[in-house]
């Protein structure tokens, strides 16, 4: 289970980004704060794995936060989403500068956060694989850093490189291969998103399609992540 502190100077909103986090498969939240003091104090105590960090806070803004954990022994490691209303290209680039993973401008629905967490979530598990490792080679460092995309080329208009992600890790983690259906239950996508980024997977060269004949009926096309 990864662990998340929500920091937001609104309780109801909050509320809302807390119900959002509860609500994704493997994550929890073990916090709120409402001022930039307590963020601080909340997450050298409750050490969670992620922080949600938006940017306007009553007493120091979210920037000032994100700099302090940096400099903490106690809390370098810490990973922050920065999810905030503010726009301007000095805070967007002083938050990418001063490490956080990712910018989340508000307001936003259920599914992009969800799409951030699912995608911090491999992450996750990509670096617990690399720390169990001695050296590390250049395609695990690569893919770490997100220097190889999912998919080769850029993607088609209406797919984003989270879910792309998000299908090819289902393929990974299903050798034996899922239909689009499969792949739906697997994800918590709808049956025509996943055919679409399976079909791009397939297009690509990224995955192999192979056709599974049942009793009766057409055969079910199943996709194959090649390694």
């Amino acid at each position: 289970m990864i662990r998340v502190l929500v920091v937001d100077d609104d309780f109801m909103v909050a509320k809302v980004h807390s119900g959002y986090v509860e609500r994704t498969d493997g994550f929890s939240v073990v916090g709120v704060a409402h001022t930039g003091a307590e963020a601080l104090r909340a997450t050298r105590d409750l050490r969670p794995d992620l922080v949600l960090l938006d940017i306007y806070l009553p007493d120091m803004d979210g920037i000032a936060v994100l700099r302090e954990l940096r400099a903490d022994p106690a809390t370098v490691d810490t990973d922050v989403v920065v999810i905030t209303a503010a726009r301007d290209v000095d805070t967007i680039r002083s938050a990418m500068r001063g490490g956080a993973l990712h910018y989340l401008i508000k307001p936003f629905s259920h599914s992009a956060l969800r799409d951030q967490l699912r995608h911090f979530g491999s992450l996750h598990e990509k670096l617990n694989r690399l720390s169990r490792a001695s050296v590390a080679g250049q395609r695990d460092v690569d893919d770490v850093f997100g220097a190889r995309p999912p998919a080769a080329g850029t993607l088609p208009k209406g797919l984003t490189l989270q879910t792309a992600d998000l299908v090819r890790q289902a393929l990974q983690d299903h050798p034996d291969g899922l239909s689009a259906t499969e792949c739906a239950q697997v994800t918590e996508l709808s049956r025509p998103s996943s055919r679409r980024y399976l079909e791009h997977f397939a297009a690509t060269g990224n995955a192999e399609v192979r056709l599974r004949y049942g009793g009766t009926g057409r055969p079910e096309r199943q996709y194959h992540w090649r390694q």
